[in-house]
């Protein structure tokens, strides 16, 4: 039977993380192509050193065999658990080992006060379906938004930012 650990990560875990990132979002359905490891450690970072920053690890015979990046962030509800990134090694996935990875992360924010759990996700992606399975809902009333500032040549306008200055 293999031995499973709920842990904190911290920054010694640095390349274990950006190595199982990188597998897990290599192949289907995301295809992300991380082959840029300098790109990656920084994405890593950014997402993993925020402010009140919270980072799990499920560690299956002491091997890192998924993550969650995030942050605990205070909100007039309560304070939350909001969850950047997460994912299981290929290795262990479509075997119940995600369900559980969540189940240990809640019980251990809430053994941490925190009140509730929030992610986004792509709802055309398996990953929609698996939070549903454990419990998530959809917010009905939140909604992301973005817009992209590049040029249509996908470059900043610098010329414009120069003439700014002057």
């Amino acid at each position: 039977m293999e031995k499973i650990a709920l842990i904190e990560l911290n920054d010694s875990y640095l390349p274990q993380i950006a190595d199982l990132y990188r597998e897990a979002f290599a192949g289907e359905p995301w295809n992300d192509d991380w082959s840029d490891t300098k790109q990656l450690y920084e994405y890593i970072r950014d997402v993993s050193t925020a402010y009140n920053a919270l980072n799990y690890g499920l560690l299956i015979d002491g091997k890192l065999a998924g993550i969650s990046l995030g942050k605990i962030s205070h909100w007039w509800e309560g304070t939350n658990y909001n969850i950047e990134e997460l994912c299981i090694s290929p290795t262990y996935q479509g075997q119940g080992i995600g369900s559980r990875f969540l189940a240990l992360i809640e019980q251990g924010v809430r053994e941490k006060g925190l009140v509730g759990i929030f992610l986004q996700t792509d709802n055309d992606k398996p990953s929609y379906h698996f939070y549903h399975k454990n419990g998530f809902q959809d917010l009905d009333m939140h909604v992301s938004l973005y817009k992209s500032v590049r040029n249509k040549n996908g470059s900043r306008d610098i010329s414009k930012e120069n003439s700014d200055k002057s």
